[in-house]
């Protein structure tokens, strides 16, 4: 007996599963399947996956999103909490989350904190009154278990309930410290992040432990904290104007920091500015280390070294944690791991052995920061 002629949905019609169906000569259940890309959906010939979706947009068929989530008793959201969304930090890591959730047909909400506290008490609440399956927390300092998963990126404290995808800050702070001491650098200046941000307690330990490893000199007057919440240059900016402003007497060579460590690549951008508002050079007369490896990072002029975090695919193994917890898949430990790497480009330089480096007026250029 040969097949019915697969006809279109006539005029007025509702578009369902079961029209398509019929249209297709497939029954609702494979129909489903493809296009709300289930689990058993890879048993499907490619070819006939390909037939469905060409039809559901000829038809411009939408699975009902409420229906899924009756009939599964899932939202399929999840929530995304960031300190601001303008920070390069949290757009990468934001690219690989985006990547799995869109894959797998989760819709998220983001929410940025501004690294206020009363918001990263409130968006929390909201987001779980719409119905949120869980959090990815990214660069967000979690104060205490919430009812459902949660992933923190970059965290830190051990919550019940929080997996964290964590840089080894270990091997970050050595890979820092041995290339500037390779390059002969016995004096190092050192930015501290703000205790806002998840990741500025342990990474400042690791840099001291390694610095102490290297025998380098900690001179308080090479130590600064930053203070300021912003995800801009002003960040590295004015401290590195307060580390310049202490030197008592800036033609003593040994009262000169010859390498500056920053606490990440937008600090570097703008400790490179006030370095050069003060008539010095970067990396002749200072060489400068970044952290992260942003994408502008590669064209800051000089271009930074700095330590490459794997943010996308940060991002990535965070989105993927997540769903499995979600979905009850297995056990993940509460710490995962992610090596960094060092990348060297034109901020660092061997330190000026033979001429101690020359007092220059200063004479501020013209900023726009």
């Amino acid at each position: 007996m040969a097949k019915r002629k697969a006809s279109g949905p006539l005029p007025g019609q509702t578009i369902s599963l079961r029209t398509l169906g019929e249209y297709l000569n497939l029954s609702p259940a494979t129909i489903s399947l493809v296009l709300n890309n289930a689990a058993g959906v890879r048993s499907i010939p490619q070819e006939t996956r390909e037939r469905v979706r060409e039809a559901a947009k000829l038809f411009d068929y939408r699975p009902s999103f409420f229906a899924r989530s009756l009939r599964k008793g899932q939202t399929f959201s999840v929530g995304v909490l960031v300190p601001d969304l303008s920070d390069g930090y949290a757009a990468q890591v934001l690219e690989g989350v985006e990547d799995v959730l869109l894959e797998e047909g989760y819709f998220y909400f983001t929410a940025s904190h501004r690294r206020r506290q009363d918001l990263l008490e409130e968006y929390p609440r909201l987001l779980l009154s719409r119905s949120v399956e869980g959090f990815i927390a990214i660069d967000t300092a979690l104060e205490h278990e919430l009812p459902v998963p949660v992933v923190a990126v970059a965290g830190h404290r051990k919550i019940s309930g929080v997996t964290n995808v964590v840089l080894d800050q270990t091997r970050a702070a050595q890979l820092i410290l041995t290339h500037l001491h390779q390059l002969g650098h016995r004096k190092i200046a050192f930015m501290r992040g703000g205790s806002h941000s998840s990741d500025a307690d342990e990474r400042w330990e690791c840099l001291m432990r390694a610095a102490r490893d290297l025998k380098l000199a900690i001179r308080p007057e090479w130590l600064v904290q930053l203070e300021l919440k912003i995800s801009t240059p002003e960040l590295g900016y004015v401290p590195t104007m307060e580390l310049l402003n202490r030197r008592t007497n800036p033609a003593d060579p040994d009262g000169q920091f010859t390498a500056l460590v920053c606490y990440n690549d937008i600090a570097a951008i703008g400790a490179i500015r006030a370095l050069r508002e003060n008539r010095l050079r970067v990396p002749e007369d200072v060489s400068v280390v970044g952290f992260d490896d942003i994408q502008a990072a590669a064209f800051q002029n000089p271009s930074l070294t700095t330590v490459r975090q794997p943010l996308r695919n940060m991002g990535t193994t965070a989105a993927k944690i997540l769903l499995r917890r979600i979905r009850a898949q297995g056990s993940d430990p509460e710490m995962v791991p992610v090596i960094p790497e060092l990348v060297i480009r034109e901020s660092t330089l061997p330190p000026k052995t033979s001429r101690s480096r020359k007092s220059r007026a200063r004479e501020p250029l013209a900023s726009s920061l």
